[in-house]
């Protein structure tokens, strides 16, 4: 008997000696946004591909395109807008799945601020993400014809925390959130949905993907890396789907890797709940449909206020290499 645990003991060591190692960085902190990889740890998906994953978490002050141009991470999570920022300024970076099919991004407004339709918009604050995440906000002013430089008949546009104290406080009309977070946040805080109008950024026909997956392109070069990025994406594919199945669980797996401490289950089921309605809508392959989207809606608000792209990207922005394969599989 002794022999045969010691054999077994040894093969476990082997086994984790001969994992691949792959080292993800999140767009944002510990949360059900990603629950996806976090479930495919936890439940030992990635372990079944021979994958020794890594999740680091983000944070306000962590661009995972400069972690990953850095060489301190192999794959990433970002929104495509930034994605094809950096990609214009010398990171060339790929997106390799798509496991948000929807968008969560939304501009929340008091009604009793004077706002119930875009019409509205005009000489009021709003309150804009950026580090990346006011590029949407910029197309879909764009769009609007609005200018976003305070002048009268425009916007002012408020550099918002990652809260929903502006609009608590009234210092904006309307504050930028998300449908898994913010948004409850600011239900939690004792406003109820009939005092708020709410603008959904790919209802108001501003398509911007949010979050993929990204390597960088020289890497595809070598076949061992993309086999890799197979195993990857079919494992974490695997653990957004049993997220999806499972949503109070796959909460509890996020409660349960958050060194924070900062997130309460209650929340992590809400916006597990949410985001699993954005993940549900495709199976991790880009659609080149809202990829077309992202780009036109993008160069249509070219501005110094929004240099995210300034042309049609060229190169090879996106790949169904890996999706094809993991996919398939």
């Amino acid at each position: 008997m002794k022999r045969i645990l010691t054999a077994g003991l040894m093969a476990a060591m082997a086994s984790s000696a001969s994992a691949e190692d792959v080292t993800l960085q999140l767009k944002w902190v510990t949360q059900a946004q990603f629950a996806g990889y976090y479930v495919a740890k936890d439940k030992g998906f990635y372990d079944e591909e021979g994958l020794n994953v890594t999740i680091k978490p983000g944070g306000p002050d962590i661009a995972p395109e400069q972690v990953i141009a850095s060489g301190q991470a192999d794959v990433i999570t970002t929104w495509m807008s930034p994605g094809l920022a950096a990609r214009e300024r010398g990171v060339p970076l790929v997106n390799i799945a798509q496991p948000y099919k929807g968008q969560g991004l939304q501009l929340t407004c008091l009604k009793e601020m004077g706002v119930e339709t875009t019409a509205d918009f005009a000489d009021k604050t709003l309150g804009v993400w950026f580090f990346g995440n006011e590029y949407p906000f910029y197309a879909w002013m764009a769009k609007l014809g609005l200018a976003t430089d305070g002048s009268a008949g425009g916007v002012t546009v408020l550099k918002q925390a990652f809260n929903v104290d502006a609009l608590l406080q009234k210092q904006a009309a309307c504050i930028s959130v998300m449908t898994y977070n913010e948004y409850g946040q600011v239900l939690d805080a004792g406003i109820t949905p009939d005092q708020l109008v709410t603008f959904t950024y790919r209802e108001e026909g501003v398509t911007v993907l949010e979050d993929g997956l990204y390597v960088m392109e020289e890497r595809l070069e070598d076949p061992a890396f993309q086999e890799t990025m197979v195993k990857f994406v079919r494992a974490s594919m695997k653990g957004w789907k049993y997220a999806e199945a499972n949503p109070d669980e796959a909460a509890q797996i996020v409660i349960d890797n958050d060194d924070s401490g900062a997130q309460s289950l209650e929340h992590q089921q809400y916006m597990m709940g949410e985001v699993a309605k954005l993940t549900a809508t495709g199976n991790g392959a880009l659609d080149p449909a809202d990829y077309e989207a992202t780009v036109a809606a993008l160069l249509a608000a070219v501005s110094p206020d929004n240099p995210a792209i300034t042309k049609t990207p060229e190169g090879m922005a996106w790949t169904h290499a890996i999706t094809d394969k993991a996919l398939a599989e």
